[in-house]
C-alpha cells in the first residue's frame, strides 16, 4: 500500500480528500500545517506529498523547499492561485505538479496516480504499453519491433502524454511543458505535432484523444 501525505489547513477539505484517497486504496497521513507535515514526512515512508500553498506556521512553498533538500518524492501543490508566476515559483522550488482550487476528486486522483507512476518508472530503462516500447535512456521508441522515427518534440510529447495517461491536458499546459513558458508562437503548432505523432503510433494500442473544449488525453487500451 502506498503512503500519501496531505497537508491542508482547511479541515473539511483535508478530510474529504483523505477519505477519497483511502477509498482508492492509499494509506493517508494528514497534517494541518507545514510544520506537522515535515514532522510526519521525516518519521514515515511517504510515496507522494500533497501540499496546500497557504498554511499557518510553515507554508506549502517552505515545506516543499525543505522536503527537496533530502528527497525526490513527488510533490503536488494545491493552490487557490492560478497566476503563471506562482506556478513557475512552485516548479523552481521542486514541485512536480499543481491543482488549482476548486478541483474535483477525480482530477486530483488522476494527478496523484500520474506522479506515482512517473516516480516508480523513473529508474526503468524500458517502458511498455500496447505495442510500444520506449527505451528512456536511448530515447528510442519501438513499435512492432521497428523503431519509430520521431522528432525531439514528438518524443517529448509522447513521454509527457505517457506520464499523464488518462488526464485531459490543455494546449496551454502542453505548450508550457514542451515548448516552455516563454513560447509565443502559433498555438496550432501543437496540433500539427500531435497530428504527426498520432499517425506514427496508429494501431499501437495507444491513442491521443481530442477532448473538446480542453485539449488532448492519452489513452492506453486495456486489450
Amino acid at each position: 500500500m502506498q503512503n500519501v501525505l496531505i497537508a491542508e489547513d482547511e479541515q473539511k477539505l483535508r478530510e474529504i480528500v483523505a477519505k477519497y484517497l483511502k477509498k482508492e486504496g492509499y494509506n493517508v497521513f494528514e497534517a494541518e500545517d507545514g510544520e506537522k507535515a515535515l514532522e510526519i514526512f521525516n518519521d514515515n515512508p511517504v510515496d507522494i506529498v500533497i501540499l496546500d500553498v497557504m498554511m499557518p506556521n510553515v507554508d506549502g512553498w517552505s515545506c516543499c523547499r525543505e522536503i527537496r533538500k533530502t528527497s525526490d518524492v513527488p510533490i503536488l501543490m494545491l493552490t487557490a492561485r492560478s497566476e503563471e508566476n506562482d506556478r513557475v515559483f512552485g516548479f523552481e522550488l521542486g514541485a512536480d505538479d499543481y491543482v488549482t482550487k476548486p478541483f474535483s476528486n477525480r482530477e486530483l486522483m488522476m494527478r496523484v496516480k500520474s506522479l506515482i507512476r512517473r516516480s516508480s518508472k523513473g529508474s526503468d530503462t524500458v517502458l511498455e504499453a500496447g505495442k510500444i516500447k520506449i527505451n528512456v535512456r536511448a530515447h528510442r521508441v519501438i513499435m512492432d519491433g521497428k523503431e519509430l522515427e520521431l522528432s525531439p518534440k514528438e518524443y517529448d510529447l509522447l513521454m509527457f502524454f505517457w506520464e499523464n495517461c488518462d488526464i485531459a491536458l490543455s494546449r496551454e499546459k502542453i505548450i508550457d511543458k514542451i515548448w516552455g513558458y516563454d513560447y509565443y508562437g502559433d498555438m496550432r503548432t501543437i496540433d500539427t505535432h500531435i497530428k504527426r505523432l498520432r499517425s506514427k503510433i496508429k494501431d499501437s494500442g495507444c491513442e491521443i484523444q481530442t477532448v473538446r473544449g480542453v485539449g488532448y488525453r492519452f489513452y492506453i487500451s486495456e486489450e
